[in-house]
């Protein structure tokens, strides 16, 4: 395990920001959930669709920001 310190607050950062976003775009812009458990759904879908899609998730840690999460020689604090 390897600790990686961020600033307080450094969305670009994190690649768990990457994902969200991927989700934000994901779910359908015409149609919003009626309530929480059809949120939930929708939500469970779309990680059920990037879970058969491999070479999406590695593209959150492609990007220049969060680069340092697949350094092979990490940082020294």
């Amino acid at each position: 395990i390897e600790l990686h310190f961020l600033p307080p607050y450094s969305p670009e950062l994190n690649p768990d920001e990457l994902v969200n976003a991927d989700l934000k775009h994901s779910l359908p812009q015409q149609h919003l959930a009626r309530d929480q458990a059809e949120l939930a759904a929708e939500t469970r879908r779309f990680f059920r669709r990037r879970q058969r899609q491999p070479h999406i998730v590695r593209g959150y840690f492609g990007g220049p920001h969060v680069r340092y999460v697949l350094d092979e020689n990490p940082m020294s604090f």
